[in-house]
């Protein structure tokens, strides 16, 4: 029905006599990443890659991170027309990271670097971490707290999207960024840790043939799930913070030498200790499950 009404919308913009009408907007509150009461069975995220297809003169696809981003991007894609916007947002309650101008603002240019949460300065980061969706945000930045907790010297730069076709080269989408503007935010010769609220191989397929594509090291949902507690499923997936973490002093192995196995080492501990503790108690630790930004 989603595909039919897109096609509808598509061939009514070539007619002139016909009118504009309200998009159609889907609201996605049930989500993989909270399985713990009916399993991974009831869930995917295969939904994006349906709606990624269609003509990127009617498709949008919006992943807000907090709860005030969530009401910026519904205001815009209610006030809108001809379009099918689908909008991704996990009903249950989860931490506010930006007042309402600043998600007014975020969410108006659909992506963005989180000054707040970096630690380049304006200077060149060493590493790129980069979050889309509300769940991965927060394992994004819990990564990124770990990584400035146990590396200090290390310059993280913290990007956050929410307009998923920002990531598409322009010319193929309306909103898509130039590679100008794409390297200003990812650069052109750092690595770069991606967490991902989908399936992580639509992000290397919007980004086909962007400068760096070697760098860009993706998570996401890979289809591992059962009625496993929030942090021990995005474990499983290799999206949560100990994994990202691991992942980031993998990829910067020529800039850190033998310094980061030790932390390494640590992380690895407390990705053990984790999912051990969800499998004996069936929830996760209370200091993680009430984690906040710590800087």
């Amino acid at each position: 029905m989603v595909n039919q009404h897109a096609k509808w919308i598509e061939k009514c913009l070539e007619v002139s006599w016909r009118q504009a009408v309200s998009s159609l907007n889907i609201l996605l509150t049930s989500t993989v990443w909270r399985q713990d009461h009916n399993g991974f069975t009831h869930q995917d995220p295969g939904f994006l890659d349906v709606i990624i297809n269609k003509s990127p003169e009617v498709v949008r696809i919006y992943l807000p991170p907090d709860g005030n981003c969530l009401l910026s991007t519904m205001n815009h894609c209610f006030k809108s027309t001809n379009y099918v916007n689908v909008i991704v947002a996990d009903k249950q309650n989860h931490l506010q990271y930006l007042n309402m101008e600043d998600a007014v603002t975020h969410c108006t240019k659909g992506v963005g670097v989180w000054n707040w949460a970096s630690n380049d300065a304006g200077e060149e980061p060493d590493l790129v971490m980069a979050s889309c969706g509300d769940v991965v945000t927060q394992e994004a930045l819990a990564a990124t707290a770990l990584l400035r907790q146990y590396l200090p010297d290390l310059k993280i730069r913290f990007v956050n999207v929410v307009d998923l076709f920002k990531l598409i080269p322009n010319g193929y989408h309306p909103h898509g960024l130039t590679d100008r503007e794409y390297m200003a935010l990812f650069t052109d010769n750092r690595p770069v840790v991606f967490n991902f609220h989908s399936y992580p191989w639509l992000v290397h397929r919007l980004t086909y043939n962007r400068p760096g594509q070697e760098r860009l090291h993706v998570r996401g949902y890979k289809e591992k799930g059962n009625i496993n507690t929030p942090l021990e499923l995005a474990i499983r997936n290799e999206a949560d913070r100990y994994s990202l973490a691991i992942l980031a002093i993998d990829g910067l192995k020529d800039r850190l030498g033998n310094k980061g196995g030790d932390v390494r080492e640590k992380l690895l501990g407390e990705r053990i200790k984790t999912k051990n503790h969800a499998y004996e108690v069936g929830m996760d630790p209370q200091e993680l499950t009430d984690w906040t930004w710590p800087f």
